[in-house]
């Protein structure tokens, strides 16, 4: 007899915005479940549809996934964790 195969929930984690990209999404923080990076950011222009600059910052920004810096990585490798933190760093001035 064959088993029904249940697929995994997403992992349910926090995307944290900084700076510019806090102010182009208008909120510190939302939840994420995403497998990837790319399926939480994905998500994240979709919710904000509305918000056409945030997609413009977020195209500029660089992403920290529980710590670790993402660099050269294609997005859709950088796997997600339960409980995990990603953070949005859009490009800082100054030196």
């Amino acid at each position: 007899m064959a088993t029904a195969h249940t697929a995994r929930p997403a992992p349910v984690g926090t995307i944290r915005y900084w700076a510019a990209a806090k102010a182009a999404v208008g909120t510190a923080e939302e939840p994420y479940a995403a497998g990837t990076l790319a399926e939480a950011l994905t998500a994240a222009r979709e919710r904000h549809a509305g918000r056409p600059e945030f997609a413009r910052v977020l195209a500029r920004c660089s992403f920290l996934v529980d710590g670790d810096p993402v660099g050269t990585r294609e997005h859709s490798t950088v796997r997600l964790a339960e409980g995990g933190t990603v953070e949005v760093l859009p490009p800082f001035a100054g030196g």
